[in-house]
């Protein structure tokens, strides 16, 4: 029988898919079994599916979907609330007690009570859904390179993008797409990097930064679909030359020695097939 938390990442990687095909069909039926669900702050945390949540309610244009998306991001924010006044009352510690002898005794008024030092608090979540938190060494590497790669020409100073939170986003669903840090892992991050500091293709980044290419997104795309739009006229003609060619040298005919040419006698010829009717079998004409 499948845990708690695995059901919750199964439903979180689905979703995941949906905002990658802009496809939500379905989609109501996860969001009930995750509003069915006695969600945690623990399991939100490590399964990460308020991200998946609020991505697909961003693309999504079915107003059902989004209404209970963002119900089911509603409830899990008290979560975080709650936390987060938890740890604030933790932080304010105790009261030190007060002896009969000082009770007894008439307050100074020209005296100032000394400030007891405040214990630093728990700092307040003010985005949801929090930033992905790993201690492996590799994957921190590659958050740190795609931040480098999300800096590049300062543009994220303008749009106001948080760079740090943006790579760990990007790298956690590299992670989940892919399972480990292997060579496939280590490959789509470095295309990622060159694609996002490529001068020639700003506007990569850019829509990365401001939102208009999620995480969940750039985190599948082929180099294809990463490309810049001059890159992609070039690759286009360039396919369409190659298909030019080929069909001319089909047309022009193919070389060989097989044959001797009826009139020079050489064997340095050219031959090309062809079939008169649906049911005559296909003729050699040497030239």
């Amino acid at each position: 029988m499948m845990g708690k938390e695995e059901e919750i990442t199964r439903i979180a990687r689905r979703l995941d898919k949906m905002v990658t095909k802009k496809s939500a069909e379905g989609a109501m039926d996860l969001l009930r079994e995750l509003k069915a669900m006695p969600i945690t702050l623990h399991l939100l945390q490590s399964t990460r599916v308020g991200m998946s949540v609020n991505a697909l309610r961003k693309q999504s244009s079915d107003e059902e979907v989004i209404a209970l998306a963002k119900s089911l991001i509603k409830s899990w924010k008290k979560l975080l609330d709650a936390s987060d006044a938890k740890a604030r009352e933790r932080g304010r510690g105790t009261p030190l007690p007060t002896s009969s002898r000082d009770a007894s005794e008439a307050p100074d008024p020209s005296r100032k009570r000394p400030e007891l030092p405040r214990a630093p608090s728990t700092p307040r979540i003010t985005t949801f859904p929090p930033v992905p938190v790993t201690c492996d060494a590799v994957r921190n590497k590659c958050r740190e390179m795609l931040t480098a790669a999300l800096q590049t020409a300062h543009d994220h100073v303008a749009i106001g993008a948080d760079c740090q939170r943006l790579s760990a986003q990007i790298e956690e669903c590299i992670f989940r797409d892919v399972g480990n840090t292997d060579m496939k892992y280590k490959n789509r991050v470095r295309s990622r990097i060159s694609n996002l500091k490529d001068a020639r293709n700003p506007d990569l980044r850019r829509n990365v930064l401001c939102g208009a290419i999620t995480p969940q997104q750039i985190a599948v795309m082929t180099s294809e679909e990463m490309a810049s739009d001059e890159l992609k006229e070039i690759r286009k003609a360039m396919t369409k030359e190659a298909i030019r060619e080929h069909q001319m040298a089909r047309t022009g005919g193919t070389q060989t020695d097989l044959f001797t040419c009826g009139k020079c006698r050489k064997k340095n010829c050219t031959y090309t097939q062809g079939q008169r009717g649906s049911e005559s079998p296909l003729s050699s004409a040497e030239l």
